[in-house]
């Protein structure tokens, strides 16, 4: 499996920071991915809805932790790239620590 694509659409909202779009194999895609920034710095949380009873409930999510990271590390990678293409530089927390090449055209776990 790989991510084929990743955007990210910036919000300026005190702990929301973006919405973000990835593509699976160039045929799957999950929407709404949320940026947060939370005590510890960004976090990436999937797409939820909530239940009847108040509770949220991940619409999709992936099943193992180094998918999880990956998919963190390659968001946040991404949402860094469109605050330097916007002219917003990242705040403190939120370093990229990732090759200056940007190109997400094939990423493999």
């Amino acid at each position: 499996m790989e991510i084929t694509s990743i955007k990210v659409f910036p919000v300026d909202e005190e702990r929301l920071k973006a919405f973000a779009t990835i593509v699976f194999d160039s045929c799957f895609v999950v929407r709404d991915l949320k940026i947060i920034k939370g005590n510890k710095g960004l976090f990436v949380a999937m797409p939820s809805k909530r239940c009847k009873d108040g509770t949220f409930k991940d619409m999709a999510h992936p099943l193992n932790s180094e998918t999880r990271n990956l998919i963190e590390e390659l968001v946040i990678k991404e949402y860094n790239e469109e605050l330097k293409r916007n002219g917003t530089t990242p705040k403190a927390g939120s370093a990229d620590d990732s090759p200056e090449d940007s190109s997400l055209d094939v990423i493999s776990p």
